[in-house]
């Protein structure tokens, strides 16, 4: 069982309207519309995105490394690495 499992229903329904979002921007651009309007609403898909990764990143501290490091003090330095890792990901996009 995954972090997230208890609140994948809600993830869906986030990425669903995120989906609905990028499709908006793409017709936007197809219509022509002013630059500014379209950056306007990337920041809030980007902001969106955002808010779903920080979301999910407290998931996975909360329930697997918690879970590791009951296990281990060695599962749960991995799982932290992993979490380290991929904190650092989305910091640099």
């Amino acid at each position: 069982m995954h972090g997230y499992t208890d609140k994948k229903d809600q993830y869906l329904k986030r990425l669903s309207r995120i989906e609905g979002q990028v499709r908006g921007i793409a017709r936007m651009v197809d219509e022509d519309v002013y630059c500014i309007d379209i950056l306007t609403q990337v920041s809030a898909v980007t902001k969106a995105l955002q808010a779903v990764s920080i979301g999910l990143v407290e998931d996975h501290l909360g329930h697997c490394v918690v879970d590791a490091a009951r296990k281990s003090p060695e599962a749960g330095a991995e799982k932290v690495r992993e979490a380290a890792d991929a904190i650092a990901r989305l910091v640099r996009s």
